[in-house]
């Protein structure tokens, strides 16, 4: 059984757990406009407006036009395939008059990107369609499916996400021997790139700022692509980095410093910094227990850093990694308005997390570190080996 089966298979027993009838998941043109649930629970693309529905009772069924059938026979996540000619209307309906569900998910939500696939004109057709039917007024969002769905890892999800995590570690470790004053964080992470081709894997996200490089106390900040800023003696550097392998991603962060002319070790405040980081983590991770609320998890790390006189970071402690290295659903998030109210969701057996907090360190640069955690029945692990020391080049 495929992965696609696979996950199609759980996600019927998900819509027994929310008694929710039927997921329907409405596209179009979808290579060019990809709902983020067809890589999960479909696994190809569709020309024509197409319905792919799962039902909590195990019937999973494709509504498609004539000339997408014939690929759409060959999958075996759906066994029953209705196809239509001149347009889809009657044959959707068709099959909500014989299914007759009383709640139907479709793909929207104001605070989970996984979770708002279904395009606002696609929702326009839909309601159209349905218009003047029962089924018009049975339309809820599907998020807490997909983020069941893509939150509850399986144990072959856990085997991608592994070897992803460790080539990640892999390079960091070849990265350490490549840093030296004078090289540049373009040149950083060119020698990544040259690794990464060579495994013949996927970047984790877009390689403008995928690995993201920054060193001193003058770098660019999150989210922005390496520089010609020279790595100078007695800068922090951080790189920001992940790969895809088998469409399972990781995402990890670790902190060098660039030892001035003379010294052993790195100096107090450096050493100070990267510490709190590292036990911020520990702590946070400590903390994790399935159907504890994110915020709580957050304010673990957010409130050691300020206890010791750091600044509050800007962002949330973490967030959902898998399919994608932000996967969406709930996070390990404080209550800001702009996370909207998934800060409030609990965590479950079997979500995976990052835990990436980070402090400035005056004039040497900012100290970070992001690791991955997977959810257990009581408690967590580390998918990734911890970066318990900073890195001294």
């Amino acid at each position: 059984m495929n992965m696609i089966e696979v996950k199609a298979r759980q996600a019927v027993s998900i819509l027994k757990e929310k008694n929710i009838d039927m997921w329907l998941t409405f596209v179009r043109e979808s290579s060019a406009m990809p709902d983020p649930a067809i890589d999960m629970v479909v696994g190809q693309h569709a020309t024509w407006q197409t319905a792919w529905i799962i039902c909590k009772d195990g019937e999973t069924i494709a509504v498609a036009g004539s000339l997408d059938i014939a690929s759409i026979e060959d999958n075996p996540a759906y066994t029953t395939v209705v196809p239509y000619v001149q347009g889809i209307r009657e044959s959707l309906l068709d099959v909500l008059k014989r299914k007759k569900p009383k709640k139907i998910a479709i793909n929207y939500s104001t605070d989970s990107v996984m979770s708002d696939g279904l395009t606002h004109g696609m929702y326009l057709l839909l309601t159209s369609m349905l218009e003047g039917t029962p089924y018009a007024k049975r339309l809820v969002s599907s998020q807490d499916v997909i983020s069941a769905l893509r939150g509850r890892k399986t144990s072959e999800e856990i085997r991608h996400m592994r070897k992803a995590i460790k080539l990640t570690l892999d390079i960091y470790n070849d990265v350490t021997g490549y840093l030296r004053p004078g090289r540049t964080e373009q040149d950083v992470a060119n020698f990544i790139l040259r690794r990464v081709r060579k495994e013949g894997v996927e970047l984790a996200w877009d390689q403008d700022h995928c690995p993201a490089v920054f060193t001193g106390p003058e770098h660019a900040g999150a989210h922005y692509g390496p520089t010609t800023r020279k790595i100078q003696a007695g800068h922090v550097l951080n790189i920001d980095f992940g790969v895809k392998i088998n469409g399972y991603c990781s995402d990890l962060q670790r902190t060098w410093y660039i030892r001035r002319k003379g010294e052993t070790r790195a100096p107090k405040e450096v050493q100070h910094g990267f510490n709190v980081i590292r036990d911020s983590i520990r702590l946070a991770a400590d903390a994790m227990k399935p159907g504890m609320l994110s915020w709580k998890i957050d304010q673990v790390a957010r409130k050691y850093i300020t206890d010791h006189g750091y600044p509050e970071y800007p962002h949330a402690l973490g967030h959902q990694v898998g399919r994608a290295a932000h996967d969406g659903g709930v996070g390990l998030l404080p209550r800001w308005e702009r996370y909207g109210k998934l800060p409030y969701g609990r965590i479950e057996e079997g979500q995976v997390f990052t835990i990436e907090p980070r402090l400035p360190i005056e004039g040497f640069g900012v100290a970070t570190i992001e690791e991955i955690v997977w959810v257990t029945s009581d408690g967590v692990k580390f998918l990734s080996a911890p970066q318990r020391s900073l890195y001294l080049v």
